[in-house]
């Protein structure tokens, strides 16, 4: 969306006066390392150039108004500075509200309230981190808009964090914010979720396309199951911390798992720790394969992450599994995986330039034949991080 059209809309809905300010946000995909980012492992998420388009105006009184262009069915939803409360369920606005909640709670004391819009192109349910740039998007807004020169980035994205755990309900880990705050176009980012050290490594895919496969199914189970795993995961490092010294099941090897594993009583924690420990060893090797210009072992990577979700992790499902086996039987693919949270959501694909339409047309109708609906296809653009428009 172009500035010029979100200022009209803002000005059609709260009127012309004042300073209107504009940001972006973007949504994210990771490539590899999924669910370790709550265990103290390595992540290798880049942002997209799809997001979420925001606009802001202060008020003189302490009143918050939320519109999105997304669902103008819900019209204008209002609260004030003083009635900001976890669990209240008010719907994608407790997204930009929890984070003013956080604001406060970390001594970034809002004075006055402000009006609000937002217009994402995100796709609903995509598991491309759609409240992820809503939440960096709000908290850039709030560092710009009163003032908060000594917030960072990483800092936004640790409110980010911080507000959909808290406020939200949802126990998820830093990747999906500081993914979206730290950004850097044609760059994915290694990031260690430990000790939040990151760097920088570029997405040369010099005869290959990364292509994003929504399959436009979210199970109703993802959040319940997605704080499900990170118990079990937690039950496990208890366990293991009976027998050995480590702060996060991040600080093992896999053949400090093995010998270990068997510490952890309940097997089903077994395997949830025995993902989180393979797939950030996994993530480290295809961080590595990427510099050294070997994009079919970091495609081997990925499928190999896909299988350990699927089965040790048990976050996959019926369609997503049939999109990343379709995948797998075309030639020039040479990585495919499930993304995100898991239940539904997207596949992430290494798919060979010149495989890249047929690709398209051979997985979008097998899908369709064996799950009776259709998928979307996005050939993504690694882009920057949250920014001023």
């Amino acid at each position: 969306m172009k500035k010029e059209q979100l200022l009209q809309k803002f000005k059609e809905i709260y009127g012309g006066d004042g300073e209107i300010r504009c940001f972006f946000a973007p949504g994210r995909v990771n490539l590899i390392g999924e669910h370790t980012d709550y265990n103290g492992g390595h992540v290798f998420p880049c942002a997209l150039t799809i997001g979420t388009y925001g606009a802001i105006r202060r008020r003189d009184d302490d009143r918050l108004r939320f519109y999105s262009i997304n669902f103008p069915e819900t019209g204008i939803t209002e609260t004030d500075l003083a009635h900001l409360r976890p669990g209240q369920e008010s719907g994608w606005s407790d997204y930009p509200q929890g984070i003013v909640w956080t604001f406060e709670k970390r001594g970034y004391h809002i004075p006055k309230g402000f009006d609000f819009l937002i217009s994402g192109n995100i796709p609903a349910g995509s598991g491309l981190s759609s409240s992820a740039s809503l939440e960096v998007l709000t908290g850039l807004m709030l560092k710009e808009l009163y003032g908060f020169e000594k917030i960072t980035m990483p800092e936004i994205a640790q409110i980010g964090q911080y507000s959909e755990n808290h406020f939200n309900g949802m126990n998820c880990g830093i990747m999906d914010q500081f993914a979206s705050a730290m950004g850097k176009k044609d760059h994915a980012i290694f990031l260690d979720t430990a000790s939040l050290e990151y760097e920088y490594a570029p997405v040369k895919l010099d005869h290959a396309k990364i292509v994003i496969v929504n399959s436009k199914v979210k199970h109703s189970l993802v959040d319940s199951a997605y704080n499900e795993r990170r118990i079990q995961c937690e039950t496990a490092l208890k366990d293991l911390q009976k027998v050995t010294k480590l702060k996060t099941l991040g600080d093992l090897s896999r053949e400090d798992f093995e010998q270990h594993e068997m510490a952890i009583q309940d097997p089903i924690c077994r395997m949830r720790a025995r993902h989180a420990v393979c797939e950030n060893q996994r993530t480290v090797e295809a961080v590595q394969a990427l510099k050294a210009g070997k994009i079919s072992e970091f495609g081997r990577l990925m499928n190999a992450s896909h299988v350990s979700l699927r089965d040790d992790y048990q976050v996959s499902c019926e369609e997503i599994d049939v999109l990343v086996n379709l995948a797998w039987e075309i030639p020039g693919v040479l990585g495919a995986r499930i993304t995100g949270g898991g239940f539904g959501g997207c596949t992430v694909n290494i798919v060979e330039n010149d495989m890249v339409d047929g690709f398209q047309n051979i997985v979008g109708e097998s899908y369709e034949k064996k799950v009776g609906h259709r998928a979307e296809f996005y050939v993504v653009d690694v882009g920057d991080g949250a920014y001023a428009l």
